[in-house]
């Protein structure tokens, strides 16, 4: 099948117009790691200092656990750092590995993604092909991933290679490519524990770093996978219908969607455009007559009804 539609810069914008999507500046992207190891940290600590806060800071770290999976795709299209090193360095060694990924193994597969967006050929179709499930099935999947069955599927059972098949809606985007970096992974959250036992605080490893990897982390991503193509239509034909936007709250923001992830419509017309970027080129795309047929939704709320509007079909027989 031939590639997905593409846009042109030059079908929407002038030279004047786009040059400000061109430019990148080399600190942006290190300083975006740094945050979100910050934000992560910041939070590790409270969680120690007053117990009572784990909760909130498990869904904290667990977003920001997102958050490096994010900026591993950022660095999947070069966007870290001009320094092609330096991206890939960051990318995958401070981003990927610390959450069970390989930014060389996900490069491929993402890039294929692009080409082939909600085409058979997608590797991340599995993740929206099956939408709109009932409100029952999605709360299942969201149950799987909070109670840390999702995690056991894609770190244990498929290290072991106990799946018969890949296509599988817990898998996709992540554990295909991932599953095959363990060493990393176990080497890079060894060193965590050894830093949190020799602070005198060995529980926090497993309460504040190994708790949200096993539950809210899954969770986000699953909504960040529903959010960016479940339900859209005509994204086989339409470059601007290829993804979803979806207005983001600043406590969705918080919680579910860091790093201007929610604005994937605009990521899949111009992928090489910085994260940072995103908020302005969207405003940009809108001011054009052909960015009215973009899907935006009005929030993750709104995205889960619609995500979850299927009907049970009646048992035969």
């Amino acid at each position: 099948m031939p590639p997905a539609p593409r846009a042109r810069p030059a079908d929407l914008f002038t030279a004047d117009e786009w040059a400000p999507f061109q430019t990148r500046r080399a600190w942006v992207g290190p300083l975006l790691v740094l945050h979100c190891w910050g934000v992560i940290g910041l939070a590790v600590v409270a969680g120690v200092l007053w117990p009572i806060l784990i909760p909130l800071c498990v869904a904290v770290i667990g977003t920001r656990q997102l958050g490096l999976a994010i900026l591993m795709h950022e660095a999947a299209h070069g966007g870290l750092s001009p320094n092609a090193r330096l991206n890939d360095v960051l990318g995958h060694w401070l981003c990927a590995v610390p959450v069970g990924a390989s930014l060389p193994l996900y490069r491929p597969y993402h890039l294929s993604h692009h080409k082939y967006a909600q085409q058979p050929e997608d590797p991340d179709l599995v993740l929206s092909a099956p939408f709109p499930v009932t409100r029952a099935s999605l709360r299942r999947k969201i149950v799987r991933d909070l109670t840390g069955q999702t995690f056991f599927k894609q770190r244990v059972l498929f290290a072991f290679k106990a799946f018969a098949s890949r296509r599988d809606e817990d898998l996709a985007e992540g554990a295909v490519v991932t599953g095959r970096s363990v060493a990393p992974f176990l080497l890079v959250n060894a060193a965590l524990l050894a830093v949190a036992v020799l602070a005198g605080v060995w529980w926090a490893w497993f309460a504040l770093w190994l708790l949200p990897l096993a539950t809210w982390f899954p969770m986000v991503t699953r909504l960040r996978n529903i959010a960016e193509h479940a339900c859209v239509e005509g994204s086989a034909d339409d470059a601007f219908r290829a993804a979803r936007t979806t207005r983001a709250a600043w406590w969705e923001r918080a919680f579910i969607a860091p790093y201007w992830v929610n604005f994937h419509a605009e990521h899949h017309l111009f992928m090489h455009v910085p994260c940072w970027k995103l908020p302005a080129l969207h405003r940009a795309v809108r001011g054009k007559p052909e960015g009215g047929r973009m899907v935006v939704a009005g929030g993750y709320l709104e995205v889960l009804k619609t995500a979850s509007a299927g009907t049970t079909l009646p048992a035969s027989g």
